[in-house]
């Protein structure tokens, strides 16, 4: 099981061309929010952002679009049409007209477990050509609707909490990294099964991660990491080193806020500001 140090994770992220423009940096994708659950889509969409992603698109429900688009000045936000509060099932062809150009895409946070939520994250599994994150509402969805899994021949990463994971059929009677890689093998993904030490493998090969603190257990902390998974796969990191690299980052993250602000006080917003001193 290997664990990185932070010159082995600073190694495996792409060099930057003096000549590039944004356009090299990737081009994410991100489904997420709903009314009520607004921090998750500006989390995950500043996470892709301060990790280097050069163009971050994020779809919301219409409804909180204004909230978002004010917000974030970095990212580009649209609308998708919008069923009380969540997006509705005529997003469907506006969801599948992005897909083409992404170079990755990250689902889930805060999209709530709608008809329209699971019909977008069908769309993404069926049809997206590229690297797919699956994180929180995602994975609850995923949970009753594992087949969407089946056939997929594209990578995909799933990010849950323990509870998350027996929802996916994660067996906790088993030993954690055990459990963790059989999961991992029966679904065909990169499984990031978060926690103290937490486990990254693919079923084969596993990780574990060596940052990170308690006071990172707050919400919207998971919302940052997904975006920061989604920003390096974006950059062109393969998937175990993507998911790898971010848990490294994001947890590295948390310790510098833990040690100059105390873990009792520190936010997902503190691990946005500080994550930019640990990637020079």
């Amino acid at each position: 099981m290997v664990e990185l140090t932070h010159e082995q994770a600073l190694a495996l992220l792409p060099d930057r061309n003096p000549d590039a423009h944004k356009g090299d940096f990737g081009k994410i994708l991100l489904l997420c929010g709903s009314r009520g659950y607004t921090g998750s889509a500006y989390l995950a969409a500043m996470g892709a952002l301060r990790a280097g992603a050069g163009l971050v698109f994020l779809g919301v429900p219409e409804s909180i679009y204004a909230i978002e688009a004010g917000k974030l000045n970095e990212a580009i936000v649209f609308p998708l049409p919008d069923s009380d509060g969540s997006v509705s099932l005529d997003a469907a062809e506006q969801i599948r007209e992005k897909l083409p150009v992404m170079d990755a895409i990250l689902i889930g946070p805060g999209v709530g477990q709608s008809a329209g939520a699971l019909a977008m994250l069908e769309i993404v599994l069926r049809e997206a050509k590229c690297p797919v994150v699956v994180d929180a509402d995602g994975i609850n969805l995923l949970g009753k609707h594992k087949a969407l899994l089946r056939g997929r021949q594209y990578p995909t990463i799933l990010t849950p909490h323990e509870m998350e994971y027996i929802r996916l059929g994660g067996d906790t009677a088993k030993d954690r990294k055990e459990g963790a890689m059989s999961l991992a093998g029966n679904l065909g993904c990169v499984l990031v099964r978060k926690g103290r030490g937490t486990l990254i493998t693919d079923g084969t090969e596993c990780y574990r991660n060596p940052t990170g603190n308690p006071g990172m257990a707050v919400g919207g902390s998971g919302d940052v990491l997904a975006g920061i998974i989604a920003a390096f796969l974006g950059q062109g990191l393969a998937p175990m080193e993507a998911a790898a690299c971010g848990c490294w980052f994001h947890g590295a993250a948390g310790d510098l806020c833990a040690r100059e602000l105390g873990q009792y006080g520190m936010l997902p917003t503190d691990m946005l500001s500080v994550l930019p001193r640990l990637l020079k």
